[in-house]
């Protein structure tokens, strides 16, 4: 089993454990390739969801260029949401579960048909 597959089982245990949802493993996956390089790197790997400066690359590069959504106040209501199902508590908030989170929020599963 490869490094990438490893992170995937670990991603999948959080939105078991954590965010309580069965994940679909193939959207999963795609999402987490889609992260590319940054699931390795120890700092970008994880989402500082108390940065509002993050918060707002996520939007921006996140929401409205890769999933093509329009801005306005239901993005961050649904970053929110996704820090809310993930657990405020939680300090270790893996970037592709926080992005599948997202995906799963705004139905936007075509994305990595």
């Amino acid at each position: 089993m490869g490094k990438r597959d490893e992170l995937i089982a670990k991603y999948a245990d959080d939105l078991s454990n954590k965010c309580k949802m069965t994940p679909d493993m193939a959207l999963l996956t795609k999402v987490t390739i889609g992260c590319g390089p940054s699931i390795y790197d120890n700092d970008a790997q994880t989402v500082a969801a108390s940065d509002k400066e993050e918060l707002e690359r996520i939007k921006t590069n996140f929401l409205m260029k890769k999933l093509g959504l329009k801005d306005g106040p239901s993005l961050m209501e649904g970053i929110n949401a996704a820090i809310d199902t993930y657990g405020k508590s939680e300090r270790n908030k893996y970037r592709a579960v926080f992005y599948y989170l997202l995906v799963k929020h705004f139905g936007k599963e075509s994305v990595y048909a």
